[in-house]
């Protein structure tokens, strides 16, 4: 539907053409003043990668399985001869899911801390101990010193961790 066009309004160029018009006048826009790369990076980057990721996920249960599922589906795939590791999934991450969800469930273990153990105690036993290419957890919440006792673990056994945080 056309409205009728008031002396106030500017005809509207439908997408890409505005961009493509030769005729158009240019606007006078300041110039803005972009720091030099160098004042922005503090300091060199690393070629280190980074062994600790978390993903936060807020919403129904299923919903964020969803989510999660082609990431794992991925991890599970990897052609690496180690493992992929849950450490304390929800109860709704089942073999049934699993299965449903496309992972390979041959190159996966799923583990739950037992007695006095807690999620972070297993989480980082499996990264030290290098068997896993990957060990994914969820504990929420997590410390800073939580996390940096991940990642010296991950470093150590030459893996991967990734902390799921269920909102």
């Amino acid at each position: 539907m056309q409205f009728p066009q008031t002396p106030q309004q500017h005809a509207q160029l439908p997408l890409f053409e505005a961009f493509m018009a030769p005729s158009l006048p240019m606007l006078d826009v300041p110039r803005l003043q972009v720091p030099v790369l160098d004042d922005i990076v503090e300091s060199p980057w690393s070629n280190e990668p980074e062994v600790f990721s978390e993903l936060s996920l807020r919403g129904a249960a299923g919903n964020c399985l969803n989510l999660l599922a082609p990431i794992l589906r991925d991890l599970s795939q990897d052609t690496n001869d180690r493992w992929l590791t849950l450490i304390a999934p929800p109860a709704s991450v089942t073999q049934a899911w699993l299965r449903d969800a496309g992972l390979n469930r041959e190159r996966i273990i799923m583990m739950q801390p037992r007695g006095t153990q807690s999620a972070l105690e297993l989480t980082r036993e499996a990264l030290r101990l290098g068997r896993s290419h990957t060990v994914v957890s969820w504990i929420n919440p997590i410390s800073s010193h939580a996390r940096q006792q991940l990642v010296s673990a991950a470093r150590s056994g030459s893996a991967q961790s990734l902390n799921i945080r269920l909102g």
